[in-house]
């Protein structure tokens, strides 16, 4: 009998320990970039809450994740923010994105999360005003938000703008 282990695990029904965690840059700088027991409830809670109803509302199983959790060295080293989301401390975020080979498109993953679902935070991330590069998206057990951001480089700095449709 093989026996699983907490890397192979699923998060969700659609997500595994595995895609949640991954990193080339933690690969490549040997960092262990795998979550404590309330990290990991928080990563099922953004899972659950956020990922599966927007699958199963959009019926697009092209929707993928770009990046998930990032330990506390791993987000240092990239320069995230120190109370990132991605860190799973205070809840948790995810980068989504589509294949472009679909019907789907990021702004329909943006307007659906902001219109359906409940959430923290929701980043239309840079990309055109039709389309962001990618959607990231918070959420926490208690107190969203439900805080939309346009986030755009504006004289080589990151600028975050409210978002108005």
């Amino acid at each position: 009998m093989r026996q699983s282990n907490k890397y192979s695990n699923k998060i969700s029904s659609n997500i595994t320990l595995y895609e949640a965690t991954k990193s080339i840059t933690a690969n490549r700088k040997g960092i262990n970039n795998m979550p404590n027991d309330e990290q990991l409830g928080n990563m099922k809670m953004i899972a659950e809450n956020v990922f599966e109803l927007l699958r199963r509302g959009l019926g697009d199983n092209s929707i993928y994740i770009a990046s998930f959790f990032r330990c506390e060295e791993l987000n240092t080293l990239i320069g995230g923010a120190s109370g990132s989301q991605h860190m799973a401390i205070s809840g948790a975020a995810m980068d989504l994105d589509v294949d472009n080979s679909t019907h789907l498109y990021n702004y329909q993953l943006f307007n659906y999360i902001k219109d359906h679902l409940d959430y923290d935070q929701i980043l239309w991330e840079f990309g055109t005003d039709l389309n962001p590069d990618w959607v990231h998206v918070s959420y926490k057990k208690e107190g969203n938000r439900k805080e939309a951001l346009r986030v755009s480089k504006k004289n080589g700095k990151t600028v975050y703008e409210k978002y108005i449709a």
